[in-house]
This record gives structure tokens, C-alpha cells and sequence, in this order.
């Protein structure tokens, strides 16, 4: 009794002195119960409903967060449903007729809570059917990006039980949902019956594939919904760190709850011109929208297009890069030209397109021609102040070299060795290059290739048989090198050092779990780069050599063309992408070390291989849950005093 009389006793002076304290005034208790559905017209899961308006009245004063977005209406809606808040009541006015015999979903999400404290709702569904029942089954799954398993957030998925190929190409989906954070969805009011699912961002809102720039998944198999009596377990949290207990409660599990859609787009094949442009004054660039094998033909109007170019353009043809030989052209600003090019029509066909140009240059010649003049008239006064001061001095203003990068420093016995301009060079020949290797202190020539990358004469790779712990000179004369204009190198040397066999790692990863043959194996970096791959004709072992210690991830795709690329797929002709598959844990590479793996790609669902550290799509925090915020300022009361002093546990 004492006891108690004490705690109640400690309880009012905490009260009193709150109530004191004038520099932080508590806000008193806070509310921590979400709204709460007292009445809605139609009634929650109401058969036989002609009207097309809903009603919901809630307890107390809510708001919907980015309806638009966040609430969907299943069958879809053609016309936008008109959803308004007001006071304590959400409206929602369909304006699509309504199908007979057809459960309606209007799933809200968690896009419900209240006015003032921000309590969500929950995942709040309202069902109401035009028939004589409710369809209450559900499925739900995931939609990942093909080409790196990444998951798509807010990307439609429908359902059809028209078990056509052709469907997605002519009718809207049945039933649909969209995909959260984490690319999962579920699709509920879903009746028994046989269904393919399908997912579409739908660039023009009419639930039907129409765009081959809308991203897309389709799934051949088939499935049933159906559900089954389940157990899961609830934790119920005494604090952030400590459990207090974990029910074990019942459930509906529906079924299936793992479809998994892969979803890719179509290459844009239609071939156009996008734009032109001179950035450079050397140099005309032209973008297409896509690559083809016969370039870009010029025929100029204001000046003598006859080899007036080098052409340069990059792996895929879409890009054509023109630079000017002439000086006399460079410094001329405006050039008018006939291009001819290919061009798809309306049918995809390609025909001869023939555009009239005027490609003007973004900087000047008069402009350039005023920043040289500053620039060598501040040359010249520094060459003047050096004279005053008897110092040596310059009278000819000076040539600027042509400037070529070079690799070098440490390499990898497997590393590649690379020669780049900023401006086309002139053709040289493995001559003017000389590789020395560095053997007792003394040094010798060493055999070696050089090759121009293709389609670009301003990079050259030279190709060696680097040694461990080899010490090498790349060196080139003065002069040995021009560019198209004329400017010269200066001698360079470059020394390069390859790395000891102390200093590298080894992988080797043995694939199983697939029959495919044509896999590439890639080495990922921590950004999700590739750093290494490897192709295997056959399900096996591959090997990367020569690893720097560091964290690296892992990823295969089947290159079912073999082309050594992945490639998308194409719904008309009934084609999934090429299969990605991503290892699920890290591989930690040391030195010196061997490290063996065993990787069977398809042990754990798609949804689930690739590895959080380098998924770019984080998942969201969902929205807040009801924070214990009461317990928090009970604390800040002295809870923790009363215990103490009274034994008794608030």
C-alpha cells in the first residue's frame, strides 16, 4: 500500500513539475490511433451495386496522399476516377460503366491517415461487386529489370484469363496492381480461373502494349489462384533492441506469391536523325536513333566536301562524328550541306532521306580568334618582364604540342596498354613506338603489336606478353606522331610496372543449376561495374586471374546468339530477354589467395539473387508506422525514476 501511495505520489509532483517548467511546455499525450472506417455507401463488400459513386466516412479528418499514383482501381479505368478528400470523408466517382458480375477493387495502399498526426491507415482495400458475390483471391509476385535484376517501382502488372499470345496487343488487362520499392505487387479480387500475367509501363493509359518504347514483361506459363490455411509470426517489440514476445497468428495464404516477371524494352529500330551539331569547331557531330552499317554520305554547298573529312563513329553506328581536315574549314563558322542517310518509314522499311544542313559552330572564328590574341599577348608581356630582369626569354611564341595520353604506371599481366588523342592522328606504324624491358639493370627491346581501335583512329592499342613483376618503357620520339593538323608530339616516355604474383588474387567460380550453352560470366566492381568476364561454352568453371584485392560481386547472362552481348527480347515474336542471373553474396578477394565457389544460378528465385550493396533500387521505408510515442515521453517523465524507487514496472 505504501508502495502504491508512493508511485502515485511521484506521479503528481512529475505532473506538477511538467506543468512548471516554462522554458519546454509538454504537448501532452500523443494520438497514436489511426482512423478508423465507420460507415461507407456502398457498404464494404456489398454485392449487387449499381452506383458508381463510393463513399467512405471516416471518425475523424484524413487525407489521401498522391491518389493519382497511389490508389488503383481494378478492372481498369479507361477515364480517371474522380477520388476527393473532405473532411472525414473520401469519395471516389467512377467513370468507366460498370461491368456486370465483376468484383471492383480501390486499393489504397497506405495513401490514408489522418489529418493531424499522420497516422497511416494501413493497407486499406474497399471491395464492392456488381454480381451476386465477391472474387476475394489473390497472387502476387515481383517485376525486375532483365538486364540486372533491378526492381521496378511503380510499374503496372495485369492480369488476363484470355490465354492468347497476342492479347497484351488488343485488349486491356483484367485486373491490376503496381509495383512498390521493392518491385512487388499484389493483385487482389481476383477470380478462380486460369491467368498469364503481364507487366507494362503504359506510356498513353490504355492498358494495352501499343509503344515499343513501353517497357514490358510477359510470362508463357500459366497459373491458378488458389490459397491454403498458413501461420506466420508477429514480434512485438518491448523496446528498439528487446523482445518482449512473438505470436504465432493464423492467416489466408494466397497462392501463387512468387511470380516473377522480367521485364525489358523493345529496341527502338526506327531509324532517324535526331540532331546535329558542331560543339567543336573541328568537328560536325551527328545522332541517330539508331546504328546502321552504311554512314552518313556529305556533300557541301558552301565548300568542297571532296576528302574533306575523317569519319569517325562509335560501336553502335548511332553516333557519326565528322571531323574537318582543311583548317580553311574549321575556321569557316557556317557550313550548308546535303546529307544522305538511311531512314525507316512508317512500315520500318529503310529508304534514302536526303536533308538540306546548316550546321553553324558554337564558338566563333572571331571569338577564338580574340582569346588567342589575349592569350598571346599575355605571353608576351611575361617574355618582356623575363628580359627587364636578364633572365632567358622567348621571341616566338610557341607551338602547343600535340598532347597524347598514354596508360602506364601499374598494370595487370593481362592489362592493356592504350595510345589516345583528342584529335584524329595521322597513320603511324608500330616504328615510331618503342617498348624496352628492364632485365639485371639493363634494357631490351621487347616485342609488341599496336592496333587502332576500330572506327577511330585517335586511340591505338599496343598488346605485349607482360611479365610478373616486369619494369618496362614505352618510349616515342619527337615528332614521331601528328594529327590531322599538323601539330607534333614531343618525346614521351613512359614507364610501366606489372604487378608480382604476391600481389593478386585468383577466382574461380563452377556454374551449375542450367543446361544452356554460350554463358558469360562477368566480374562485378562494388559500383556494379565490369571489371572482368569470361565466356564458357558450357556450364563449367571460369576463371578470373590476376585480381586486386578488393569486394567483388558476380553475374551471368545467357548469350543464347552469341553475340557477347545481352540482348532484350520481343513479345510479337514470343522471346524473353536473354536470362540474367546475379551470384547472392559478395566475393571477398585476397591476396595470394585461391578462392572457389560453386554457383547454382537458378537456386534461389530471380527476385532474390542480387545482392543489396549493389542494387540501385533501394527499397522505401514504408510509411510510418505508430510510433510508441507515449512511451517515450513517459520516459522523459522519470519513468525509469519511479521504477526504481517503487519496484513496480510501468
Amino acid at each position: 500500500m505504501r508502495r502504491l501511495f508512493f508511485l502515485v505520489s511521484c506521479i503528481h509532483v512529475l505532473l506538477f513539475l511538467s506543468c512548471a517548467n516554462m522554458g519546454q511546455p509538454d504537448g501532452g499525450w500523443y494520438d497514436e490511433t489511426p482512423p478508423r472506417i465507420v460507415r461507407s455507401t456502398p457498404a464494404e463488400g456489398a454485392t449487387g451495386v449499381k452506383a458508381q459513386k463510393i463513399s467512405l466516412y471516416f471518425n475523424e479528418y484524413i487525407k489521401v496522399t498522391d491518389a493519382q499514383n497511389n490508389v488503383i482501381v481494378s478492372p481498369p479505368q479507361l477515364e480517371m476516377p474522380e477520388i476527393k478528400e473532405g473532411g472525414k470523408r473520401i469519395t471516389v466517382e467512377l467513370k468507366d460503366s460498370l461491368k456486370d458480375n465483376t468484383t471492383y477493387t480501390i486499393d489504397f495502399g497506405d495513401a490514408i491517415s489522418d489529418n493531424n498526426e499522420n497516422n497511416p491507415l494501413g493497407n486499406y482495400a474497399f471491395t464492392f461487386s456488381t454480381g451476386d458475390h465477391i472474387d476475394t483471391m489473390q497472387v502476387s509476385g515481383y517485376v525486375l529489370d532483365a538486364s540486372n535484376l533491378e526492381p521496378i517501382k511503380g510499374i503496372m502488372v495485369g492480369l488476363y484469363n484470355n490465354l492468347s499470345d497476342t492479347i497484351f496487343r488488343h485488349e486491356p488487362m483484367m485486373r491490376i496492381s503496381r509495383t512498390d520499392s521493392r518491385g512487388h505487387f499484389i493483385v487482389k479480387g481476383v477470380a478462380p480461373g486460369t491467368y498469364r500475367a503481364y507487366a507494362l509501363q503504359d506510356a498513353d493509359g490504355d492498358y494495352v502494349y501499343g509503344q515499343k518504347s513501353e517497357m514490358i514483361a510477359f510470362d508463357a506459363n500459366t497459373f491458378e489462384p488458389s490459397w491454403k490455411p498458413d501461420t506466420r509470426q508477429d514480434t512485438i517489440w518491448r523496446d528498439s533492441l528487446h523482445i518482449a514476445s512473438i505470436l504465432t497468428k493464423p492467416y489466408t495464404h494466397f497462392l501463387p506469391d512468387d511470380i516473377t516477371l522480367l521485364a525489358f524494352s523493345m529496341p527502338l529500330t526506327d531509324r532517324y536523325l535526331i540532331k546535329t551539331e558542331r560543339l567543336q569547331p573541328t568537328r560536325m557531330d551527328f545522332y541517330f536513333s539508331y546504328g546502321s552499317d552504311k554512314l552518313p554520305s556529305i556533300r557541301g554547298l558552301n565548300f568542297n566536301s571532296d576528302d574533306a573529312f575523317v569519319v569517325e563513329y562509335t560501336p553502335k553506328r548511332d553516333t557519326v562524328y565528322y571531323w574537318l581536315r582543311d583548317t580553311a574549314l574549321v575556321n569557316q563558322d557556317t557550313l550548308r550541306m546535303e546529307a544522305n542517310y538511311l531512314m525507316t518509314d512508317t512500315a520500318g522499311i529503310l529508304f534514302d532521306k536526303t536533308d538540306t544542313l546548316e550546321i553553324v559552330s558554337k564558338q566563333s572564328y572571331a571569338k577564338r580568334q580574340k582569346e588567342q590574341e589575349k592569350e598571346i599577348e599575355k605571353w608576351q608581356k611575361e617574355q618582356d618582364k623575363k628580359k627587364k630582369k636578364g633572365e632567358l626569354y622567348d621571341s616566338i611564341y610557341p607551338v602547343k604540342p600535340l598532347d597524347l595520353k598514354m596508360g602506364g604506371g601499374n598494370m595487370a599481366p593481362d592489362g592493356m596498354f592504350t595510345i589516345e588523342s583528342q584529335t584524329p592522328l595521322k597513320a603511324f606504324s608500330k616504328d615510331v613506338v618503342h617498348l624496352y624491358s628492364k632485365i639485371d639493370s639493363l634494357w631490351y627491346n621487347k616485342p609488341f603489336a599496336i592496333y587502332p581501335r576500330e572506327g577511330n583512329n585517335r586511340i591505338y592499342d599496343l598488346v605485349a606478353e607482360w611479365e610478373m613483376g616486369g619494369e618496362y618503357s614505352v618510349e616515342i620520339d619527337s615528332g614521331a606522331i601528328s594529327d590531322i593538323y599538323g601539330k607534333t608530339i614531343n618525346a614521351i616516355k613512359q614507364g610501366v610496372k606489372i604487378g608480382k604474383e604476391s600481389d593478386y588474387g585468383t577466382l574461380a567460380v563452377t556454374l551449375s543449376g542450367i543446361r544452356d550453352t554460350g554463358i558469360v560470366v562477368q566480374l562485378l566492381s562494388s559500383n556494379g561495374g565490369v571489371v572482368k568476364q569470361t565466356r564458357l561454352s558450357r556450364p563449367g568453371t571460369a576463371y578470373f586471374f590476376y585480381l586486386r584485392p578488393a569486394t567483388y560481386y558476380l553475374r551471368a547472362y545467357v548469350d543464347a546468339n552469341g553475340n557477347n552481348q545481352w540482348d532484350t527480347g520481343d513479345y510479337d515474336a514470343g522471346r524473353q530477354a536473354e536470362a540474367m542471373y546475379y551470384y547472392p553474396q559478395e566475393a571477398e578477394c585476397k591476396q595470394q589467395w585461391d578462392i572457389k565457389l560453386n554457383w547454382n544460378l537458378t537456386a534461389r528465385p530471380r527476385f532474390e539473387q542480387k545482392p543489396a550493396a549493389i542494387t540501385k533500387q533501394k527499397p522505401e521505408e514504408q510509411k510510418r508506422k505508430l510510433q510508441n510515442r507515449n512511451a517515450e515521453r513517459a520516459k522523459k517523465l522519470g519513468k525509469e525514476y519511479i521504477q526504481q524507487q517503487t519496484g513496480v514496472k510501468l
